[in-house]
């Protein structure tokens, strides 16, 4: 049997990001102020869909299956070390934000407004990370279906963000709006 390496490389950097995520959720503080589940419906459905396009039976999918790039080893290569290296950006983030994560918008018992690490210069760097591992996995990929994947886990991570920045805002007042003015949203802010 012969292994794809640019196969594994994707699904042994998605399976350590799923791995982690569930290994690290049971090390949170417990949560203060839930998010009321209505609202999470939007973000979450978004991913489900996505999830769908990048894994679903091609036989569904029609013309979202034609390539926006082409057929390359090298260009595969090059996206599945682009989602290795997001990942372990991602995994970075989420190890320095620790026991004050959650996977929901809410705010944590004990609640610190984290500025170091890659909050120093991203205020959202775990989906900075997700979103250059779905770059590189869609690039890897190459077809329409793996692009719009990547544009809805795109829209839903924004909307997520934005909902955090009004509880952080909200949380943190002044603190956050310092915090905000020297930090990029997903990009870094060198100022």
């Amino acid at each position: 049997m012969r292994i794809n390496p640019i196969a594994a490389i994707i699904k042994i950097s998605w399976l350590a990001f799923l791995v982690y995520w569930i290994v690290a959720a049971f090390s949170v503080n417990r949560m203060r102020s839930p998010e009321p589940a209505p609202r999470r419906i939007f973000y979450l459905a978004l991913i489900v869909i996505s999830l769908i396009l990048f894994n679903g039976d091609p036989r569904y999918f029609g013309p979202l299956n034609r390539r926006f790039v082409h057929r390359s080893y090298w260009i595969a290569f090059a996206g599945a070390l682009v989602t290795a290296a997001g990942i372990a950006f991602a995994i970075w983030a989420r190890n320095h934000i620790g026991r004050f994560w959650s996977g929901s918008v809410a705010i944590r018992e004990d609640h610190q407004l984290i500025r170091s690490g890659p909050y120093a210069r991203i205020r959202h760097p775990i989906y900075t990370g997700i979103l250059v591992a779905l770059a590189g996995t869609s690039l890897a990929v190459g077809n329409y279906r793996a692009l719009l994947a990547f544009l809805l886990i795109l829209v839903s991570l924004i909307y997520k963000a934005h909902l955090e920045e009004a509880l952080l805002t909200r949380e943190f007042g002044a603190a956050f709006d310092d915090h905000r003015r020297h930090t990029g949203f997903f990009l870094p802010r060198f100022s």
